[in-house]
């Protein structure tokens, strides 16, 4: 089965004279669907047919990215020097820019796991500091000896 370089059905035709009809229109033959019965050909620029499958992948790779937005941990601690806590904020600031998911976590360490709200402590000030660019998404959650925090990125509407 052959079809056109518009897209009409030209029918039945011998390999020859599909090529013969290819030629002539100074296009290529290509093979659509092999496995079908019968074969469909098509007559057509393949490498115009090629750049543009490609442009379509391009797309939808990007929009793939677009919607699996990152999720960016920053460890914080509870006894974090104030010089240290501004660096993270201000990384966590430019990825939050960017419009991706930030976790705050504090890993508890031996006594300190008697002592978990001062690490909540933590995260609400980092959360608080992060207030104009991101929005809370999950509040401050002790899991084990982990307590996170998820900030998703403020939506401008």
């Amino acid at each position: 089965m052959v079809i056109g370089p518009n897209g009409e059905q030209m029918g039945l035709k011998k390999l020859n004279d599909a090529l013969t009809l290819a030629n002539y229109a100074g296009l290529d033959l290509v093979l659509m669907n092999a496995g079908g019965n019968p074969a469909v050909a098509k007559v057509m620029d393949y490498n115009k047919y090629k750049y543009e499958r490609q442009k379509k992948q391009k797309e939808a790779q990007k929009k793939q990215r677009e919607t699996n937005k990152e999720l960016k941990e920053y460890r914080l601690s509870v006894t974090i020097d104030i010089h240290d806590f501004e660096t993270r904020q201000k990384n966590a600031k430019e990825y939050l820019e960017k419009g991706h998911k930030i976790k705050g976590l504090i890993r508890f360490k031996g006594r300190q796991m008697a002592h978990t709200e001062l690490g909540r402590d933590v995260l609400k000030r980092f959360a608080n500091s992060l207030s104009d660019y991101a929005d809370v998404e999950s509040e401050p959650k002790l899991e084990g000896k982990n307590m996170y925090i998820i900030l998703a990125p403020k939506k401008d509407k």
